[in-house]
């Protein structure tokens, strides 16, 4: 089986076409708003667009959860919107709509056929600027995102543990803030705090549109012109993104959670790593590739060590998300097999790491993976929505589209040398949090 996967991974290699660049343009507003076209004529469809420089990382302190408050409060009305008008209105128009909110941005996005565009700037305009809200309004969406949180994070134990390590993790960067929020931070959110994050960060020079499908690129200039670019610019707009950094890590961090409800114990261990810099992402790249070859599939070194070997585990994976604006981590997760201990299944996974450390990479293995990361790049290329939000995701995150361009290229010049000297830098104990997720233990 694993032979003709080789055999399949290279006749795809000789087969798949060289790099073709996306059909980009860009351009500023007057106004400092950068616009983003990404061209795509298959089908007369368009996905508009705005992403904030403004996520759960650029929150006031106390007030966790008001990014992602304000992104359901943009959906109440303006001026000239009755509240749940504006999707209403997308719906109608036979298209969709939603937004969404990372600790490093927020956004908004449209998917319409792409003569609808017109209507979709001039809504999305007015909610940058006339956003209207009642305490009614604030209560209510606030008891929602209360039971949001519920839902997603209180009646799901490896929820709670990911909040637990990545508090664990990141001592005083907010990225050790839940994205959602503290439940006790959220029960006190107001309407001050949610219109002083909308006026403070929701202007023409704090956004990037991007729109991608069936436009030209002189068509969305005149659009984003009549409607964005008679937005004027915050003056106030902080100058720059103030973020406390993490301390040197010195010392490995542990932490075990017990919860009645988990059915499966497991093992998770998370490094600070290095994010995805503009100009310089060549580490990030090496990651990525080394988050494939320890545990990005069936013939990963963890996998095939943990779960067929030695049977030790019945899952193992490794993970890595490079898109960041500051140090993200480098994660791994052992699950182990029944009657195996979680001590007894880390104890396999370090063991594992210290002889990948020692033997290297297997060619063949990176090989293949390069083979596979390219095939998934270009597939990728499918989804003009994909596009759409790889290049805004970016763009929030300190890249260029010269960037996003570059990445598919850079991952193929990685080299084995590049990966073992990235892997000795990120998978030190010292800079580590490993945690363990079991059940309470029963007493009498």
């Amino acid at each position: 089986m694993i032979r003709f996967a080789l055999s399949v991974a290279a006749l795809i290699a000789t087969c798949l076409p060289a790099w073709a660049t996306d059909q980009v343009t860009t351009f500023d507003l007057d106004n400092g708003m950068e616009v983003v076209v990404i061209e795509d004529h298959r089908a007369p469809v368009a996905v508009h667009m705005v992403w904030y420089r403004a996520g759960s990382a650029d929150e006031p302190v106390g007030e966790s959860g008001v990014a992602h408050f304000l992104e359901h409060l943009m959906f109440k009305g303006t001026d000239t919107l009755a509240p749940g008008e504006f999707s209403a209105t997308v719906a109608k128009q036979g298209g969709s709509d939603n937004a969404f909110t990372s600790y490093d941005y927020t956004a908004y996005f449209q998917r319409v056929a792409a003569d609808r565009l017109d209507l979709m700037m001039r809504m999305e305009s007015d909610r940058m600027v006339n956003l209207q809200l009642s305490e009614d309004n604030i209560k209510t969406e606030r008891d929602v995102i209360l039971e949001e949180r519920n839902m997603r994070v209180e009646n799901n134990p490896s929820a709670l543990f990911r909040e637990q390590k990545n508090a664990a993790q990141y001592l005083n960067h907010r990225y050790g803030v839940p994205v959602i929020g503290w439940r006790h931070e959220m029960a006190e959110l107001s309407r001050e705090d949610a219109l002083s994050f909308y006026g403070t960060y929701y202007s023409p020079n704090n956004a990037i549109l991007v729109v991608a499908g069936d436009v030209q690129p002189d068509e969305v200039r005149a659009l984003a012109e009549k409607y964005y670019g008679a937005i004027p610019a915050n003056p106030d707009l902080p100058q720059q993104r103030y973020r406390s950094q993490e301390p040197p890590q010195l010392a490995e961090r542990r932490l075990t959670y017990r919860d009645a409800r988990v059915a499966q114990p497991y093992v998770s261990r998370s490094y600070l790593a290095p994010e995805r810099d503009a100009g310089a992402q060549e580490k990030a790249a090496a990651l990525t590739l080394l988050a494939e070859i320890l545990g990005g599939g069936q013939t990963s070194v963890l996998v095939e060590k943990l779960q067929f070997e030695t049977q030790k585990a019945v899952y193992a994976a490794a993970f890595y998300g490079g898109t960041s604006l500051d140090d993200t981590t480098f994660s791994l997760i052992a699950v182990p097999s029944q009657g195996v201990a979680l001590q007894e299944v880390e104890d396999a996974m370090d063991k594992v790491l210290k002889d990948f450390m020692a033997k290297g990479i297997d060619p063949e293995q990176l090989a293949r993976i390069k083979t596979q990361i390219r095939a998934s790049e270009i597939y990728a290329r499918d989804d003009v929505e994909g596009l759409a939000n790889r290049y805004g995701r970016a763009l929030t995150q300190g890249l260029t589209v010269q960037d996003v361009q570059d990445w598919p290229d850079i991952l193929q010049a990685v080299t084995a040398d590049d990966i073992m000297a990235a892997a000795r830098d990120v998978l030190d104990r010292r800079q580590s949090v490993t945690g363990w997720v079991m059940a309470e233990e029963v007493t009498q």
